[in-house]
């Protein structure tokens, strides 16, 4: 992948994200200003926050995951693409995605 290839996709990337933002925004300043209690407003804004940090852990502990799966790769000296390979990387995204859920369990 060419340098001026990356551009095109971080722009697209950026700008999807500033949507994602603004609507986000939009949505919480129109529940605010729908007079609903505030009992409401907090627990739901609550419930975000514990879920974007959730949304972190999970991406942080599947990241790991695959960065230890390719280092199992580079230290098997792996260089084809083959259905071991494939598997190395699908059980260690699985198993990530278990210790999340180990943890998350823990934490909630």
């Amino acid at each position: 992948m060419s340098f001026g290839e990356l551009i095109p996709i971080s722009l697209f990337v950026c700008i999807v994200y500033s949507i994602k933002v603004c609507v986000d925004a939009m949505v919480r300043r129109h529940m605010v200003n729908a007079g609903g209690s505030e009992q409401l407003v907090n627990s739901i804004l609550r419930e975000e926050d514990q879920r974007r940090r959730h949304s972190s852990l999970r991406w942080g502990v599947v990241l790991v995951a695959l960065a230890i799966g390719f280092g199992l790769i580079q230290w098997f000296d792996w260089h084809e693409i083959t259905p071991g390979l494939i598997a190395v990387l699908a059980g260690t995204t699985g198993l990530g995605n278990l210790a999340f859920f180990a943890i998350s369990r823990r934490i909630g």
